[in-house]
C-alpha cells in the first residue's frame, strides 16, 4: 500500500510540473509582441482593416435602433431605459 502511496505522489508531482512548463511556454509565446513595420501600417489603416467599416452609417443604424426600441445606450452604454439622450 505504501508503494502506491509514493507512486500516486510522484506521478501528481510529475502532472504538475509538466502542466506548469506547458503554462510557461505558452505565456512565452504571449510576450514575443513585435511592432509593426512602417510598410504594413498602410494595409492596417484600410477601410476593410477597422471594426466598422462605415463609421457613420455604424451610428446612424445605432440611431434608428434605440429610436425603434424607445431606449438609450441598449448596445454600447448604459441608459436608464426612459428614450432621452
Amino acid at each position: 500500500m505504501q508503494t502506491s502511496s509514493r507512486f500516486n505522489r510522484t506521478h501528481n508531482t510529475s502532472l504538475k510540473m509538466v502542466g506548469l512548463l506547458a503554462s510557461f511556454f505558452v505565456l512565452q509565446g504571449c510576450a514575443s509582441i513585435e511592432e509593426v513595420p512602417a510598410w504594413e501600417r498602410g494595409y492596417l489603416a484600410k477601410t476593410g482593416m477597422q471594426w466598422e467599416a462605415f463609421a457613420r452609417e455604424g451610428r446612424l443604424a445605432g440611431h434608428v435602433y434605440t429610436s425603434k426600441e424607445a431606449s438609450s445606450g441598449g448596445s454600447k452604454a448604459a441608459g436608464g431605459g426612459c428614450g432621452c439622450n
